[in-house]
């Protein structure tokens, strides 16, 4: 205490200087200042985003998704000590360059909404480039990749009439809009593809469709390179899809019933190439970009290898409801879906003003020197 401040402290009650100017313990040795940006120095984008792990809130909660980004991408199996299971049958060590190229295996995560929305060109870079190792979405991720390489999505308002937009052939999305007429070009281009998935089911090849094995085969017809699917089937990216009948691919699937009967779509393939996707992963990252089942679904894969090495959560769900989209990193911990000494990470923000922020500061700069 300074001399002005004995003399003040000398003045005042003694519950003031208890309860308003009791003394401060030192902070801990390593405690970070806050600090922002200083738009004195110019705009600098790149800079600006460093900073926000240091501003506070969820721009500091930002920051520490980069670093665990960085880390799921920074990992090479030749970082850890050999384990026995890669001793060979005769003592034989492996090969230290193969262990070199042995990375993480990253589950991206995507709920339909951030397809619609222009985060899809996000979203087709990670699997264009292959950033990431498989992809978990719900129907209307797949479907409304499809019907854009066929017709445009618009921009509309949030308080646009349901009514009015009925009478006019028009869906809305939040503050996206949708004319029926791209779900008839997408029907028109998905009933024969479903004739011949059928007639192959049907055949001397008896094939058994799986969600992943309609995405890869829709992947594959579209000839699109504005497309996740199609990007996803040329690189063999699996995209798996659970609820595939929650959508547009649902209502075809349902009218194709009435005049061609049978198809089959076995869901237990793909839970049995997802999971152990995850168990035989040598390390595993989840980024996962909304809630609900899609959430889950990469969640619960890494269960079965006892929980993913990295995690990062982003959406706007709170957990005081008992939901698993706005549960923390924590509560899955628990569950054994994300590793004890983890450093697992939550933003709570709306994922397109996040996904490619967090693009932009790690896979798309991945291989650069960092900034000193």
């Amino acid at each position: 205490m300074t001399e002005t401040g004995d003399r003040l402290l000398g003045t005042l009650p003694a519950i003031l200087q208890t309860a308003v100017l009791g003394e401060s313990s030192e902070m801990p040795a390593g405690s970070v200042p806050v600090k922002g940006y200083d738009f004195n120095n110019g705009v600098d984008l790149n800079a600006v985003l460093q900073s926000f792990a240091t501003t506070g809130f969820q721009a500091t909660n930002f920051g520490l998704a980069v670093d665990e980004i960085n880390k799921m991408l920074a990992w090479r199996l030749s970082d850890e000590p050999v384990a026995p299971d890669e001793i060979d049958i005769d003592g034989n060590p492996p090969d230290p360059e193969a262990r070199a190229k042995v990375r993480t295996t990253i589950f991206l995560g995507c709920t339909s909404n951030l397809i619609s929305a222009g985060t899809r060109e996000t979203i087709r870079y990670l699997v264009e480039h292959k950033k990431v190792s498989c992809l978990v979405t719900t129907a209307g991720g797949v479907e409304e990749d499809l019907i854009k390489c066929m017709a445009h999505h618009y921009m509309g308002d949030f308080a646009l009439k349901g009514a009015e937009l009925r009478s006019k052939g028009i869906n809305r999305i939040g503050n996206l809009l949708v004319p029926n007429r791209n779900y008839c070009l997408f029907e028109d281009w998905f009933s024969p593809i479903l004739d011949e998935m059928l007639a192959e089911q049907l055949g001397a090849t008896k094939t058994i469709w799986t969600p992943s094995t309609m995405i890869k085969r829709m992947g594959e017809r579209i000839n699109d390179k504005s497309s996740v699917l199609y990007w996803a089937a040329k690189n063999d990216i699996p995209i798996f899809c659970p609820a595939i009948t929650d959508g547009s691919i649902g209502d075809m699937i349902y009218f194709h019933s009435f005049k061609n009967p049978g198809f089959i779509c076995d869901i237990a393939q793909d839970i049995r190439k997802l999971n152990d996707m995850a168990r035989t992963a040598r390390r595993t990252g989840m980024l996962i970009f909304g809630g609900g089942l899609v959430k889950h679904h990469i969640c619960n894969a890494n269960l079965m290898r006892n929980g993913a090495n990295y995690s990062v959560f982003v959406n706007t769900a709170h957990d005081f409801d008992g939901s698993d989209s706005g549960a923390k990193p924590d509560e899955a911990v628990s569950w054994g879906k994300i590793r004890l000494d983890a450093t697992p990470v939550k933003v709570t923000a709306e994922a397109t003003l996040i996904m490619p922020l967090l693009v932009a500061q790690t896979f798309a700069r991945e291989g650069e020197t960092p900034a000193k």
